[in-house]
């Protein structure tokens, strides 16, 4: 499928200083899975993944909202991180099931470019906020004395609002640098969403620029914040081999679970993925199951590993359900006094 001006690409734009022509397509064409039958039931097992995805960090954030107890600089993290993967996985698994269970593979320019930038922006914002977490962690148990005077709720929501203004400028430079493309072979994207590396595979100009940036994107959304997490919890266990208690390193170490869980369920994938596509050539319908399952899984078992491994939270809930039940034996009672 090729890239004509008839009908494929209708927007041309002329730069008169360089003199060149670039050609934009209407549409992207994204296409699915090559010779698998019965693809369609992994598109409705993708359903299933976002609506316990929706539900599970629907509930986390209900939770912490009514919980009084989890009104904290750290529940504020957690909180960002569960709008996060809801955010995240609305951006990518419902357009998913639209394109491919209901063959609606045309997308035209403008929304793959939003596509794009929100699959993207709530990633990155993924993987920040568990460097936020993990920052919390640090001073819990390296600085426990003043850990409520740095650790404030003031100070959360400023690191919350300095990750939206990097994440956002970040990649509307990133989306905005696809318009210096010119598309003159193909609009056929070989994945499951409109991804930048393939967008830029099919540009016949020069896309040096692009690269970079993709490839400072990968540094932003992966290495940076991994490296910082490791050299945290590096920090953290020199700070354990200092106490000389085993069961307070041991409930020092309980307080870090959770959010171990969190970043190796993130980042584990991720990094297995690209270290796979660099070392082994893998299918196309590999990488499109490997890559959509990284994006689509973290977000639905990040609400119930918060709730299982964290008793903060399964107290909070126990105490939310005892007041629920008080409260409508309440009701009950005032309704038969009234009869």
């Amino acid at each position: 499928m090729l890239c004509k001006t008839t009908g494929i690409m209708s927007s041309m734009q002329s730069d008169s200083s360089a003199n060149v022509t670039f050609i934009r397509p209407a549409t992207f064409f994204i296409s699915d899975f090559s010779n698998i039958p019965h693809a369609k039931y992994y598109y409705v097992f993708l359903s299933l993944v976002y609506v316990v995805t929706v539900l599970g960090n629907s509930f986390i954030m209900c939770i912490i909202y009514l919980a009084r107890r989890l009104h904290t600089a750290k529940y504020i993290a957690v909180f960002h991180l569960a709008f996060s993967d809801l955010c995240g996985s609305s951006a990518l698994i419902p357009k998913i099931i639209d394109m491919f269970l209901f063959e609606h593979q045309d997308i035209s320019y403008d929304a793959c470019m939003a596509n794009m930038f929100f699959v993207y922006h709530f990633m990155n914002l993924q993987s920040l906020t568990l460097l936020a977490l993990a920052y919390d962690r640090l001073v819990a148990i390296c600085f426990p004395l003043r850990y409520h005077a740095i650790v404030t709720k003031p100070a959360m929501f400023l690191i919350i609002g300095a990750m939206w203004i990097l994440s956002v400028t970040f990649f509307s430079v990133l989306v905005g640098l696809v318009n210096r493309l010119s598309f003159c072979r193909s609009n056929v994207l070989n994945s499951y969403f409109c991804d930048y590396a393939q967008i830029c595979r099919l540009a016949c100009n020069d896309n040096s620029i692009n690269v970079l940036i993709a490839n400072i994107s990968y540094g932003l959304l992966i290495c940076t914040p991994l490296i910082l997490i490791i050299i945290t919890y590096f920090c953290i266990s020199l700070a354990l081999l200092k106490i000389a208690h085993g069961a307070d390193r041991m409930k020092a170490i309980k307080t870090c679970t959770s959010h171990l869980i969190l970043v190796a369920i993130f980042y584990l994938p991720v990094l297995s993925n690209i270290i796979a596509s660099v070392t082994t050539p893998l299918h196309l319908n590999t990488q499109i199951i490997n890559n959509s399952l990284t994006q689509a899984i973290p977000p639905m078992l990040n609400p119930i590993i918060y709730t299982l491994k964290t008793e903060e939270v399964m107290q909070s809930i126990k105490d939310l359900y005892k007041r629920s039940r008080v409260n409508i034996t309440r009701e009950r009672k005032m309704k038969c006094s009234r009869i």
